[in-house]
């Protein structure tokens, strides 16, 4: 008990102390555990034999992370990413083991175990990739959907990669046998692992038939079981039980595809799918998010922790160097793959350095390999050293893409701008959700305006509606000069992005001094930022309805309609005086936090608001005496 204590006191107060750190410098978490991995294990040797055990109980991040994964998937849109999963992951497959197949038999390997380590080397880490896309918000951008298609595909081809590994061996055995004992080889193959299976030792056709009727359970189970069950759960009231049933499917679709010999994880990701259309998807969300985050960086705590430092200071040069030519390789087929599928220039870099690492799955095919026979246990361990070094160098990669997207703009945009025709008094810089009820508001007063956004899509819809929108992006001096900039009386800048509306801002006010520009702010920062750029008039997009939400409540806890209205016209004038006010104190590029005279004085402002809201409170009990 007290070595149990131990162990998880300092995996965890590694996580607590390295990833906070890593967060702040911008290296995001992934990095930070394993580099907690990295001190806990070859450097100081805190923890020992055991890593390799508790790093099969943390893949289970892994399998809860595709069923989460799959519940934010219909099976609509599974069914229409199928060409992107056939095409672009399976490409990538096969380009990739070709690829690393080459390299291995020009180093003097023979075919089996070049195939082999082929094979193992051209899966990605779906842990890394996706926590990291989703910690950057990259998930849905085209290089991160991209990245994700090839993930699901190396995942499904985990299963026939395994089935194929026994047939390597027997042609291993073959190759080096001459003494008719390719029976005693095949079974030294079958009886290297005693767990339990429903499907050891059946024919062909049985093994397909116990295989589809494990999916059918699932899909069958989660169409028909799961509201009867939430239900039975629901009724004992209990909180934890709902926990206990999200760690039970997950557990258990794990439990049987092992069973019939299939990935734990891809089981998962199928009940995902079958569960995306349920109304308990976000209450198995919420259950299971905190398992998977820690699971996940337990998982990458033990990689860095299982690094084999006696035999990486043996020659470290070399690992090194083999780690970079398969990041270097794979993401040379990448590039190519993606460019052949019509990536842009940021999502093909960001589809490229992001799946360059060799994965997880690395780990799982090369231990089958060395269990086979197929390949030496010697190479198998150096193998192994490169995975989890290109693994470490995986985050290095992202922070790479980070500083190249910032140089990089797609070089031909999707849609050609349009001509634009028409001029107005006023004109709008982006039809979203701010812009459309700007516009509406603003043409049936009987005012004419002009409509300018980049989004083709929201252009498009606007047409339906019979409102005219020109294609274009708003920040180009010639779109706004053609829009009839020059005439205009008032410039609306409703654009989504707050550094283009910064920028729209400023270019604007140099190119007309005179005209007044109401611009859309995303927060306090942002209002100061446009006030220092020139902007007229700035609404934060959130003030107003966050502001009637309050009114809402005060209302509904004893103020009549009138006394709720007075205080939310008090809080809306002091809060405009109060922006003013701060803006002489705001500094660009010191965060408000560490500006101690902008607290100060944030600190008065907001004990004047409460003496006013006070003394509106006051006046009212006066009123009623």
């Amino acid at each position: 008990m007290e070595a149990f204590l131990y162990q998880a006191s300092v995996y965890l107060a590694a996580a607590v102390i390295a990833v906070p750190i890593a967060a702040r410098l911008g290296l995001g978490s992934v990095l930070g555990y394993l580099a907690a991995g990295i001190i806990i294990g070859p450097v100081l040797g805190l923890v020992g034999s055991e890593t390799q055990e508790l790093q099969h109980f943390a893949e289970f991040g892994i399998v809860m992370m595709l069923f989460l994964i799959g519940l934010e998937l219909e099976p609509q849109a599974l069914w229409a990413m199928r060409h992107k999963l056939i095409g672009l992951g399976g490409l990538q497959i096969l380009l990739s083991t070709l690829a690393l197949m080459g390299a291995a038999m020009v180093a003097g390997e023979p075919w089996q175990v070049s195939l082999a380590i082929g094979l193992a080397l051209s899966l990605s880490s779906t842990a890394i990739v996706l926590q990291t896309l989703s910690e950057k918000g990259l998930m849905q951008t085209g290089g991160g959907r991209a990245s994700f298609s090839v993930l699901l595909t190396q995942d499904i081809a985990v299963i026939p990669i395994l089935a194929f590994m026994p047939l390597l061996a027997v042609q291993s055995a073959i190759n080096i046998t001459d003494d008719g004992s390719i029976q005693r080889a095949v079974s030294t193959m079958v009886e290297h692992d005693g767990s339990l299976s429903l499907v050891k030792g059946l024919p062909g056709w049985a093994v397909t038939l116990v295989t589809i009727g494990a999916v059918g359970m699932i899909i069958l189970a989660g169409i028909y079981l799961t509201r009867p069950v939430f239900r039975y759960i629901h009724a004992a009231n209990l909180r934890e039980m709902y926990t206990a049933l999200a760690l039970l499917i997950v557990v258990g679709i794990s439990f049987l595809m092992t069973l019939v010999g299939l990935s734990p994880a891809l089981g998962a990701f199928l009940a995902g799918v079958v569960l995306a259309n349920s109304e308990f998807r976000h209450e198995l969300e919420s259950d299971l998010t905190p398992f998977k985050g820690l699971l996940l960086g337990l998982f990458f705590i033990t990689v860095g922790a299982g690094i084999n430092y006696r035999l990486f200071l043996a020659d470290p040069g070399d690992l090194i160097g083999l780690a970079l030519l398969v990041i270097l390789a794979k993401g040379s087929i990448l590039y190519f793959v993606g460019r052949a599928f019509g990536l842009k220039r940021r999502n093909r870099w960001l589809f490229t350095l992001g799946l360059a690492q060799a994965g997880e799955f690395g780990f799982v095919l090369l231990s089958f390999s060395r269990q086979l026979d197929v390949i030496p246990p010697a190479l198998t361990e150096k193998l192994l050293l490169v995975i989890a070094l290109s693994m470490l160098i995986t985050p290095l990669l992202f922070i790479t893409y980070d500083i190249l997207s910032k140089h990089l703009g797609d070089a031909k945009p999707e849609h050609e701008p349009d001509e634009i025709d028409e001029e107005g008094p006023v004109i709008i810089a982006g039809i979203g959700r701010f812009g459309q009820i700007v516009n509406r508001l603003v043409r049936a007063s009987g005012v004419k305006t002009v409509v300018l956004d980049y989004d083709m899509k929201a252009i498009q819809l606007m047409r339906r509606f019979g409102v005219k929108g020109f294609l274009g992006d708003p920040t180009r001096p010639e779109l706004l000069k053609a829009a009839g900039i020059a005439k205009a009386r008032v410039l609306v800048v409703a654009l989504d992005d707050p550094k283009k509306t910064l920028m729209m801002v400023s270019q604007v006010r140099r190119m007309r001094p005179d005209l007044h520009i109401i611009a859309r702010a995303h927060d306090r920062t942002h209002v100061f930022e446009l006030y220092k750029a020139g902007a007229n008039d700035i609404v934060r997009e959130l003030f107003d309805s966050s502001l009637r939400a309050g009114r809402y409540v005060l209302e509904n806890i004893g103020l009549s309609e009138y006394e709720a209205a007075q205080a939310e016209q008090t809080f809306y004038a002091h809060d405009r005086m109060t922006v003013r006010d701060l803006a002489d104190y705001w500094k660009p590029g010191v965060p408000s936090s560490l500006n101690k005279a902008y607290i100060a004085r944030a600190r008065e402002l907001e004990k004047d608001l409460e003496t006013a809201l006070l003394e509106l409170a006051e006046q009212k009990d006066q009123k009623q005496a």
